[in-house]
């Protein structure tokens, strides 16, 4: 995938048989100042910058979305560095064509130059693929600059990542997007034939991608137009950009996550957002429905018993009645999750029960509350001693049920929220019942 200020090389032929050059090539800029939106990272006190000030320009990943100028940035890189680029793609090239840039590198280094290498969507290649890079990045016959939109945790190899700086690149937002349009007016020499808020919802629709928004100012430059045109005559003629949203890639687990936290921040506006975004994406309701479930039972639990039905009820709702009618109920459930009382303690003692029986391995249960159907167990003592709980006065015996020999643990802490508030005074009054009776 080509990227923003993406070039390629136009020949020789004289200027007047050149095909017309895009919009986004022909304001390219020809310095990493003159790049827009990153100064984060190209600032003199960002990654970048301080590598180049200090001339030790390393390996490098570059994972950001499309339209952030991953390849331009690359490219300038390699001529702020003195060395020569080459570009290759992922999905194009196997390990024959790395052999020859390997190989041509090999002699650019012989004669005293450099070579940064450009992978885009370097995340496609596969392990034995990455590997290959090492031998050459190590020896210095390459400097390698890799681009990726996915999460170079998860896609790159470790020992690749280990060699190269990963540097992240964020989306444009509108400042950036409007520096954009302007310096496209500027190359055009007019502006935009569009009302304010007609210029605001074009720039909305490149939804943070530099290169979107160059075609889309592009496309509206071409039309023969008498008059500004206002939001409604825009959309009619241009289509929204869809949302960037891949239901097996990062950014599902990016929305997911800002859900969930959503709700166990009891923010409702907020919770419902992350919804939409993940419904508007095209997200299995299901898998929405399941992962709300398992807020309640995580994050709710016995503060409110109900969050755990009303999730089941929103589910089976949902399953009769479809979309878009069934989405008003998932709808409805993370509004009751957002706001109802918070507790994690039945999920922390489950783990620290958890924790517990990997601790103590296979101890038995105590004899007295064993079963005995035959004698032979009567007679080891099964079942000896046990005090039937109803038989007691308040129905309650105190008894140990922890095996012989084993420290009591203190596992669940319910907190002072919501119907957990109650469970704690029944707890607080079983714990020192057990006391006095040296349970």
């Amino acid at each position: 995938m080509a990227d923003l200020f993406d070039t390629t090389n136009h020949g020789t032929r004289p200027p007047e048989r050149q095909a017309p050059r895009p919009l986004a090539d022909r304001i390219r800029p020809t310095t990493l100042s003159e790049v827009i939106g990153q100064d984060r990272v190209l600032g003199p006190d960002g990654p970048l910058g301080a590598m180049l000030a200090a001339g030790s320009l390393g390996s490098l990943i570059l994972w950001g979305p499309p339209g952030v100028g991953k390849t331009t940035i690359a490219r300038l890189l390699a001529h702020e560095s003195d060395r020569a680029f080459v570009q290759i793609s992922a999905i194009f090239s196997g390990v024959p064509e790395l052999r020859k840039v390997f190989e041509a590198a090999r002699l650019r280094r012989d004669q005293g130059q450099g070579t940064l290498l450009f992978v885009d969507e370097i995340h496609r290649f596969n392990k034995a693929q990455q590997d290959s890079f090492l031998p050459h990045m190590e020896d210095g016959t390459i400097l390698l600059v890799g681009a990726t939109t996915e999460n170079p945790s998860f896609e790159l190899n470790a020992a690749l990542l280990s060699r190269a700086q990963v540097i992240v690149l964020g989306r444009l937002g509108p400042a950036d997007l409007e520096r954009l349009a302007q310096r496209a007016e500027r190359e055009l020499g007019r502006a935009l034939p569009l009302t304010g808020q007609a210029r605001d919802a074009l720039l909305e629709m490149a939804d943070g991608d530099g290169r979107a928004a160059l075609n889309l100012i592009e496309q509206v430059m071409a039309w023969k137009l008498t008059a500004p045109l206002g939001t409604d005559e825009l959309a009619k003629r241009l289509m929204r950009r869809a949302a960037k949203y891949d239901k097996s890639g990062d950014e599902h687990y990016n929305l997911i996550s800002a859900l969930h936290k959503s709700v166990r921040g009891s923010d409702p506006d907020a919770a419902l957002y992350w919804l939409a975004r993940m419904l508007e994406g095209g997200e299995d309701p299901r898998y929405l429905a399941r992962r709300l479930t398992r807020m309640a039972i995580e994050d709710i639990g016995l503060a409110d018993p109900a969050a755990q039905r009303h999730c089941l009820d929103a589910w089976a709702l949902y399953e009769r009645l479809g979309s878009p009618e069934g989405e008003l109920a998932l709808a409805q459930a993370v509004i009751y999750l957002a706001l109802a009382p918070k507790s994690n303690a039945g999920y922390v003692a489950y783990k620290a029960a958890r924790e517990q029986a990997r601790k103590t391995g296979s101890l038995m249960p105590p004899a007295h509350i064993l079963n005995a159907p035959t004698a032979l167990m009567k007679n080891q003592g099964y079942g000896a001693g046990y005090a039937y709980d109803h038989d007691a006065d308040d129905g309650f015996s105190g008894q140990n049920y922890f095996p012989e020999g084993m420290k009591r643990p203190v596992l669940y802490h319910p907190v002072e929220r919501g119907f957990e508030r109650e469970l704690k005074k029944r707890l607080d009054w079983f714990v020192g019942q057990r006391l006095k009776r040296g349970g």
